[in-house]
């Protein structure tokens, strides 16, 4: 699997490479079973949006007498992480901490997840700034 993460995809195409990362390879038939199940989608949506995420280079087609297998091009944790910080990104990042604390509230976490939160909030507390300065118009102030 590529490295390559930065790689623009819609809302739709990450619940179909939810399923490809799951299970690894999938043919069309049993994407088009999950979503069906999970979003009531049709095979043709799920066929066009397999078709663009190969497109991208997100997926890998090979095909196998009448049917096609796909796999994926781009790890999972990467780009979920490249998708974040292109998010935060947007934001103001003086807001960016409130952000988080609102997110974190309001996700299930494991205690497994919580313990590592709290180990890198401790280690970053060593050398946070007082405050994070607004990066919204040099010059200016939130």
């Amino acid at each position: 699997m590529e490295a390559q993460t930065k790689i623009e995809i819609s809302d739709a195409e990450w619940e179909v490479m939810r399923v490809a990362w799951t299970l690894g390879n999938v043919t069309s038939s049993q994407v088009a079973e999950v979503m069906a199940d999970k979003m009531g989608w049709k095979t043709a949506t799920v066929k066009t949006l397999l078709g663009r995420l190969v497109k991208k280079g997100a997926l890998r087609a090979e095909k196998s007498g009448r049917a096609f297998t796909y796999y994926p091009m781009v790890e999972e944790q990467p780009s979920m992480d490249e998708a974040v910080k292109t998010l935060f990104g947007h934001l103001c990042q003086m807001r960016v901490g409130q952000t988080l604390t609102d997110l974190i509230s309001e996700t299930e976490l494991s205690q497994t997840d919580i313990a590592a939160l709290q180990k890198v909030l401790a280690k970053k507390a060593e050398h946070a700034p007082e405050m994070v300065e607004c990066d919204c118009v040099p010059g200016t102030r939130c």
